[in-house]
């Protein structure tokens, strides 16, 4: 038998081996609509890449510092890292920022279309695909509730499971390192003015260091991130398509059929009237 949610071809009756759900119940449900996923899946998945690598080559700037600064000469004042650290910092802002509404929209989509998928079990509702990342204490937790059930009810695997872990604590952890880091940077930096000293060498070479683990963080939240947008979009874009691929053809288009002739008259009932009598010679008046 042939599932209709996972697609896979079963020897025997009964539940699939795949997915667990009866072959007989249908892909969608009746009247729910869906969205297309693969498309903004792909381009949400880009952006996370682009992400994740201008954000670890502006974490390791630094060290251009260290590297193109010759012996004796100040850190500070080479033109080359600067300009290079300047335009790494203005495109990973305009990239992360675009990365972040097509990953939000689409985590609505992918989650208003489980609402069409028979069997789910709805955790929350679709908006916090996209207000779970802003609402405070909640951002904490939600955005990986939200992905996981989208998994869940999408195509339902251990190992896609086990990858939104890995995202959402990487994720974590990067923002936690990100942030340490940043601290750590402006103390450096404070420290130095207050004593007078310009930046140096081991400055540079420290904060390098420090940048490391959020940058490792980043790139492995990116890359768990990545696999499951882009295995959740084929699950549901094949189910929504397969779907719709059935329905066409178990209930093909019937043609209007050409009118060849006159339509049939349909006989009235009959009406009482007075008898006409025909008029004689001569009008109303005789003589």
């Amino acid at each position: 038998m042939h599932c209709q949610t996972c697609g896979a071809d079963s020897p025997t009756a009964g539940a699939c081996p795949r997915c667990g759900v009866s072959p007989d119940r249908p892909a969608l449900s009746p009247g729910m609509r869906t969205f297309a996923v693969h498309g903004i899946g792909v381009a949400a998945a880009i952006g996370v890449g682009l992400t994740a690598l201008l954000y670890t080559l502006v974490a390791l700037a630094p060290a251009l510092h260290v590297l193109l600064t010759p012996p004796g000469g100040d850190p500070g004042r080479q033109p080359v890292p600067l300009a290079a650290e300047g335009l790494l910092s203005v495109a990973y802002l305009l990239v992360f920022l675009t990365t972040a509404a097509l990953v939000m929209v689409w985590m609505f989509r992918a989650r208003k279309n489980t609402d069409a998928f028979p069997g789910g079990r709805k955790v929350l509702a679709a908006h916090w695909a996209i207000t779970g990342w802003w609402v405070p204490v909640a951002s904490l937790a939600v955005p990986c509730v939200v992905m996981a059930g989208i998994v869940r009810d999408s195509l339902d695997r251990v190992w896609l499971r086990v990858l939104v872990g890995v995202w959402w604590l990487a994720w974590l952890a990067f923002g936690i390192a990100d942030l340490v880091t940043s601290i750590a940077d402006v103390d450096d930096r404070l420290r130095r003015a207050e004593q007078g000293l310009a930046p140096g060498l081991d400055q540079y070479r420290d904060a390098a260091l420090r940048n490391t683990l959020p940058a490792l963080a980043v790139l492995v939240a990116a890359a768990a991130l990545v696999a499951v947008v882009l295995r959740v979009s084929a699950a549901q874009q094949a189910r929504i398509d397969g779907a719709a691929w059935r329905a066409a053809l178990l209930s093909p288009a019937i043609p209007p059929q050409p009118v060849t002739g006159p339509s049939p008259q349909v006989p009235g009932d009959p009406t009482v009237a007075s008898p006409q009598v025909p008029p004689g010679p001569g009008g109303t008046i005789g003589a």
